[in-house]
């Protein structure tokens, strides 16, 4: 899958480059250039924890990324203390399945 759509919200001050977001959507298919130099969002580099076809989640310190892809969208979840990755992990992958199960 190749990126070709337009952001279709955000949360105010979270603006992602679009480099940034082919560089996350490129990860979902191929994930070696994520685990070779990790994943970069606002310009911070993250730590890779995880990246398959569905899911890529980053850390840096006290904050982190959570990328699901759907059929139609990739929803990105950034998460800070004291919210912990368990609980933005939760929520950002809740919110991917009910997009899959309406078509999305």
């Amino acid at each position: 899958m190749s990126w070709q759509g337009d952001v279709w919200a955000q949360s105010p001050g979270f603006d992602v480059s679009a480099a940034e977001i082919a560089e996350l959507v490129k990860g979902f298919d191929d994930p070696s250039q994520l685990q070779a130099g990790g994943l970069h969002i606002q310009g911070q580099k993250y730590f890779l924890l995880r990246a398959d076809d569905r899911s890529i989640y980053g850390k840096h310190d006290d904050t982190g990324i959570v990328a699901v892809r759907t059929k139609q969208a990739v929803i990105v979840g950034h998460y800070a203390a004291p919210v912990v990755a368990g609980e933005a992990t939760k929520v950002v992958e809740q919110l991917a399945d009910y997009l899959i199960s309406v078509g999305y």
